[in-house]
């Protein structure tokens, strides 16, 4: 009974898979010879031997180039262009495109129609294995955390570890286009680059727009020249955030607003149209805050990005980062309204927030940029050094049994549930082929 059950089950699932096959799953079955490549007969009935079955392309023009074929007793070599159907040759017009002038076989899942075309067709839906197919039709159709959540078990650590790191590093090389799109905009001035990523960074994702229109409305080249006087910085970031208008109370507040009002005419400054949110944050995260700290480290700070690059030790860079507000937040969360007493200090878990989502990554592409492995050695170090994230998506991995170490294991968690599970890239991903190679697939 249990066998006719698990036959019915199979039987299901390819049928319905008649429907559920895509070009993808097919191109992937065709790479990795996922099939049965004993008598391969052509639909015309000449004996197939894949001699290789070409060089995925990535580009325009057929699905695989250089390949070598026995047809018959003559051996081929050029392109191999697959497809669902046989009729998907005409739907996508290739006998007008001269890109497919050099195809020598057509593989198909299933041959609906024939075609006067001048090489043979090979049809794969009798010779790939049913519980690949099921394997993968369960990867599709999963409702749980990550679609491989219950096929874990078949992904040796090895092969883990490998895909971790190809993930964090495609992660990386993500946010550096980022980096390369400020340094386009401030002729590859480094620092600048670095100040803007930062400010960034402090106005978390929330706030995170109008810190950097802030911070590319004060150049460097401004701060600088009052670096020395921290309410001076105060004055020039809380200025352009447009938050020293009206009438203030305060003594502070007042010294603020006046400084301001001689720095804008001095530099003929534009305060940032851009608003802050303060709604649903907690205290400790509001942007003012925020910005006391991002001017005292400007205060501290003398070629930050400098600085960085020059230092080996992580706890270094932690120590430049580590910042407390100016006495008068501690009594301060807003302007102009006295508090109970705290320190703002910048903390842990922020100073790893800009570790992880500024210095690392800036530090990956400058490696990147001058081609020196040393840097983005370091960067990838400082990862591993660094305590991981929390967050939504690290829980749910924990949840599978996945351990969590670092912001190395983090970074590369969330590259993969984003940009790999989320979008169901299952036969793009190594885990995912892993469980559709595995023993039980066969």
């Amino acid at each position: 009974m249990l066998i006719f059950h698990s036959c019915c089950s199979l039987l299901f699932i390819t049928i319905h898979f008649l429907l559920f096959m895509n070009e993808r799953l097919l191109q992937f079955i065709w790479q990795f010879r996922y099939f049965n490549l004993n008598e391969l007969f052509s639909v015309d009935g000449e004996p197939i031997m894949i001699i290789h079955a070409g060089n995925y392309n990535t580009n325009q023009g057929p699905d695989f180039l250089d390949a070598k074929i026995k047809i018959g007793d003559t051996t081929w070599a050029g392109n191999v262009e697959l497809h669902v159907q046989s009729s998907d040759w005409v739907i996508h017009q290739h006998s007008k495109d001269g890109n497919y002038n050099n195809i020598i076989l057509h593989v198909v899942w299933k041959d609906d129609v024939v075609l006067d075309l001048p090489f043979p067709v090979l049809e794969l839906q009798s010779k790939v294995s049913k519980l690949l197919l099921k394997k993968y039709y369960e990867l599709m159709q999963a409702g749980t955390f990550i679609p491989c959540q219950n096929n874990l078990q078949h992904t040796d650590e090895l092969t883990f570890a490998n895909w971790k790191e190809r993930v964090l590093v495609e992660r990386l090389q993500e946010k550096s286009q980022v980096v390369m799109a400020y340094l386009a905009n401030n002729n590859n001035h480094w620092e600048e680059t670095f100040w803007w990523l930062l400010a960034k960074n402090f106005g978390l994702k929330v706030n995170s727009e109008p810190f950097e229109k802030i911070a590319r409305s004060l150049p460097l080249a401004v701060l600088a020249k009052h670096k020395s006087q921290v309410n001076q910085v105060e004055a020039l970031l809380f200025g352009q955030a447009g938050l020293l208008t009206g009438e203030f109370k305060d003594d502070y507040c007042i010294l603020l607003q006046k400084e301001y009002a001689f720095l804008q005419k001095k530099y003929q400054l534009v305060p940032v149209k851009i608003p802050l949110h303060f709604l649903r944050m907690r205290p400790s995260n509001f942007p003012t805050v925020r910005l006391a700290q991002l001017s005292m480290l400007v205060h501290n700070s003398l070629h930050l990005f400098s600085a960085i690059t020059a230092t080996e030790k992580l706890s270094g860079v932690k120590k430049m980062l580590d910042v407390t507000a100016n006495d008068y937040w501690h009594y301060h969360y807003l302007l102009d309204e006295a508090s109970t007493f705290k320190e703002k200090n910048l903390g842990a878990q922020m100073i790893n927030n800009i570790l992880i989502n500024t210095v690392i990554p800036i530090l990956f592409v400058y490696g990147q940029y001058l081609n020196e492995n040393k840097y983005k050695e370091k960067a990838l170090r400082w990862l591993e050094e660094t305590a991981a994230e929390k967050n939504s998506i690290i829980q749910g991995f924990a949840a599978t049994g996945i351990k969590i170490k670092n912001a190395f294991d983090s970074q590369a968690l969330i590259q993969l549930k984003n940009n790999y599970c989320n979008k169901k890239r299952c036969l793009e991903c190594a885990i995912g082929n892993k469980i559709l190679k595995s023993p039980a697939s066969k």
